[in-house]
């Protein structure tokens, strides 16, 4: 198990080295005309970059003084995503690459085939040696003109002799900083709008949930749902009270948090979370644990969100006024012998009542289906969170973001109302649902 490990850390190291060499390659020495200052300056960036970034991941695991999370965060997590559209735009790149030469090609032959007339001066006239001279020469004796435009071929591209680059390298070098800047500028905005959207705070979205068990009675209820918030050195109290605001303004029945709420330990981030204790619903905010919390101290944190007016579902169910609402332990709770447990959340219940549970991860579902859950609520995949992350998480998961059936159970997957590592998302913007059940009987 070691040796498989250690390969496959040194197949991503390789591969990790390779795209960044690539990367410098294509923006610093392809666009440069020589060794100098800036194909330095690259590689410095490229090297520093990293180092922050690996420097945040280990400083976050390791539970580093916050100070220093919080240091190194905003740089190192924000060259993570940069790095990524960056090599995206410089791979899109190569399929412009010979386009742009081949116009530039053909714009340089138009010009050298297009003839240019220069004004020559007419040989210098004979002294008059006589008609007869004149004739026996065979010239005209009408006399030459004082000059005539005559044309004479342009000098082939790269043939001035005059030190220069040629014309060839000239393109060359040009459509290397056209590209170059042309997938700079795009990573760049890329990440800047992706970023923007997150600070910014989640939308609101909307989904209504057909339930065959609900009675009439709750037709219309509001389940305000929101998952992986991600508390942490960068998203700090003020993001948690635009989380806030925004579930409160939508004045649910209930308020359901499915997870990742922080990245960090109470001591940290306790007062971060403090903006939770605002949460207002009619039957009140309940929570379940994520993967984060058990990196960061989940015992800790339930007592926490508890002393904040949350009710904690571990492994747990409540008789709501229409329907039974349960909720179970993240997986990586097993490592600390706290994993799931459905039969104690769901066992002896009333099959006839509807029931929701709260489960962290998609991947649950499957169980739930066994229980004869009606409907299950998660968050973990972040929806992707970065372009072309989607096709990832729909590897590991059933269902990336949105409602779908699994048998008579259907399962709503929260994109999250924040962002882990990058504070940034692209195609993936976060938000805050509010579920509204639907009553088949009404």
């Amino acid at each position: 198990m070691v040796i498989v490990f250690a390969l496959l850390a040194l197949t991503v190291l390789g591969v990790l080295v390779a795209a960044n060499r690539y990367l410098w390659q294509r923006l610093f020495r392809d666009t440069t005309r020589g060794p100098g200052r800036a194909r330095r300056a690259g590689a410095l960036v490229i090297a520093g970059g990293w180092a922050l970034a690996v420097g945040a991941l280990v400083a976050e695991r390791a539970g580093a003084p916050f100070w220093l999370q919080r240091t190194l965060a905003w740089p190192g997590f924000l060259w993570l995503a940069l790095s990524i559209y960056l090599l995206l735009a410089v791979l899109a790149g190569e399929a412009v690459r010979p386009l742009l030469r081949r116009f530039l090609d053909r714009r340089a032959d138009a010009a050298v085939a297009v003839p240019r007339r220069e004004t020559v001066p007419a040989t210098a006239p004979q002294a008059d040696t006589g008609q007869a001279g004149t004739q026996q020469a065979g010239l005209p004796d009408s006399p030459a003109p004082a000059s005539a435009d005559i044309a004479v071929p342009a000098a082939p591209a790269g043939s001035l002799g005059s030190g220069e680059p040629s014309a060839g390298l000239s393109r060359r070098l040009l459509v290397s900083r056209v590209v170059g800047g042309a997938a700079a500028a795009a990573a760049v905005g890329t990440v800047g709008y992706g970023t923007y959207g997150v600070l910014r705070g989640p939308r609101v979205k909307r989904v209504t949930v057909p339930l065959a068990k609900l009675p009439r009675a709750a037709h219309g209820y509001r389940i305000a749902v929101v998952s992986d918030i991600h508390l942490g050195p960068i998203l700090g109290r003020g993001f948690a009270r635009t989380v806030v605001d925004t579930i409160n303004s939508t004045q649910p029945d209930l308020i359901a948090v499915v997870g990742d709420l922080v990245d960090g330990s109470v001591k940290d981030l306790g007062p971060a979370a403090a903006p939770l204790a605002r949460l207002r619903a009619r039957h009140g905010s309940f929570f379940v644990t994520g993967n984060h919390e058990y990196f960061s101290g989940a015992a800790q944190w339930v007592a926490e969100v508890r002393r904040l007016g949350l009710h904690p579902l571990e492994n747990a169910r409540t008789e709501m006024p229409y329907f039974d609402l349960a909720g179970v332990n993240d997986l990586r709770g097993e490592s600390e012998g706290q994993g799931p447990d459905f039969a104690k959340a769901l066992d002896d219940r009333d099959p006839a009542r509807a029931c929701v549970l709260m489960a962290h991860q998609p991947v649950q579902i499957h169980q739930a289906v066994e229980y004869g859950v009606d409907l299950q609520l998660s968050g973990h995949t972040h929806g992707g969170q970065l372009w072309p992350g989607n096709f990832i998480a729909a590897e590991a998961n059933p269902t990336v973001a949105g409602l779908e059936r699994y048998g008579d159970t259907q399962l709503y997957v929260s994109r999250g109302a924040g962002a882990w590592g990058p504070p940034t998302r692209v195609g993936a913007p976060s938000d805050i649902t509010v579920i509204e059940l639907a009553s088949k009987q009404a």
